[in-house]
């Protein structure tokens, strides 16, 4: 789950976000320069599968760190490699190289991904609705999209989820970045908004709001809403070559599964995915972190489902929406066919 695609992982690579950045959520581990020491997760005789889980372990990972503890990559007969990337690597840098299978990042990073000639494919959108939204006092007079018009809104900057998310409420809202007064204040929504530098920040509702509410400020969210349209961008959730999919086939839908299987239990027993979760995660045994933890976990749970209650479901109307959405608004290199961005075969049958 990223708590995602995640300001932490997209902060420090200074591009986003992912799932995951997480600028305002405490961290939980010390960042450094290499990628993190990679655990294997399965069957040691088992398929060798390496995902890609970008930077800092994180409580926004713990459907992987489950499926591993619970036995769900070892009963699947896999070999699962958790690599979580080092800050200054490229997304996905190891996932063209051949030393990822799999990579876990946006559904709107891997559209940007493929304007750039890499041929990642969606198979699994963890994030079923995106994961972040303008974060405004609860006494503030913003209460639909179309209030922006002339407001100050704090974003950390031109890039990433927060900033694809602005953009697209904007667009709700009838409006453009002309009609608002937007200001790039980096990964300082909660010291800009309690210090009334701005009217409202983007942010993520399972961590910003989240750091608002322990901080003791009460807030509420304005979310994407597009109606009858339906959204318009992809939240996180699994990638791979083509070529990898064409080859290995077979062991990446056993993956696929073991790792929903994981996500749910992580949903359904939030407390115990914690506790699954500290031996990947520095510093999570401690009571304030572990207190966040519950509290991003609590409110990551709603955004993992769509409406009909499905895990990994990918729609294909959405990536249509999210492909024209991103070329009119200047955020791909070049048009990309949205068809072949996704992949539905590699979901557990129902």
């Amino acid at each position: 789950m990223r708590f995602v695609q995640t300001s932490m992982r997209r902060a420090h690579r200074h591009r986003v976000t992912g799932a995951a950045a997480l600028a305002s959520v405490v961290v939980l581990a010390t960042l450094t320069s290499c990628a993190e020491e990679p655990k294997n997760a399965g069957a040691k005789g088992g398929a060798s599968i390496t995902v890609g889980l970008t930077y800092t372990p994180n409580i926004q990972f713990s459907p992987f760190y489950v499926a591993a503890e619970k036995g769900y990559y070892k009963d699947a007969g896999l070999n699962v490699t958790l690599r979580h990337h080092g800050a200054a690597e490229d997304l996905f840098g190891a996932l063209t190289s051949g030393k990822e299978d799999v990579i876990y990042a946006g559904g709107d990073e891997m559209l940007q991904a493929r304007a750039k000639n890499v041929p990642v494919v969606d198979i699994a959108t963890f994030y079923q609705k995106y994961p972040v939204g303008l974060i405004v006092p609860k006494d503030s007079k913003i209460r639909t999209p179309a209030d922006l018009k002339g407001r100050k809104i704090g974003t950390p900057g031109a890039f990433g989820e927060t900033y694809f998310g602005l953009l697209a409420l904007l667009k709700e809202g009838g409006l453009s970045t002309k009609d608002a007064k937007v200001q790039n204040i980096g990964f300082t929504q909660q010291a800009a908004l309690t210090g009334n530098k701005v009217e409202g920040v983007m942010g993520y509702l399972n961590n910003d709001a989240v750091s608002f509410k322990e901080a003791g400020k009460e807030v509420r969210s304005i979310t994407l809403n597009s109606g009858a349209s339906g959204d318009q961008l992809v939240g996180v959730g699994l990638g791979a070559k083509k070529k990898t999919l064409d080859k290995r086939g077979d062991d990446i839908k056993k993956f696929v599964d073991a790792s929903l299987r994981g996500l749910r239990y992580a949903i359904d027993h939030q407390d115990e995915a914690i506790e699954l979760s500290e031996k990947y995660v520095p510093g999570l045994r401690g009571d304030k972190q572990r207190n966040n933890a519950r509290a991003v976990l609590k409110a990551t749970a709603p955004l993992m489902r769509n409406d009909q209650g499905e895990l990994g479901a990918i729609d294909p109307q959405t990536w249509t929406r999210m492909a024209d959405f991103m070329y009119d608004q200047g955020l791909l290199e070049k048009s990309v066919t949205p068809e072949d961005a996704y992949d539905t075969s590699y979901l557990p049958k129902s």
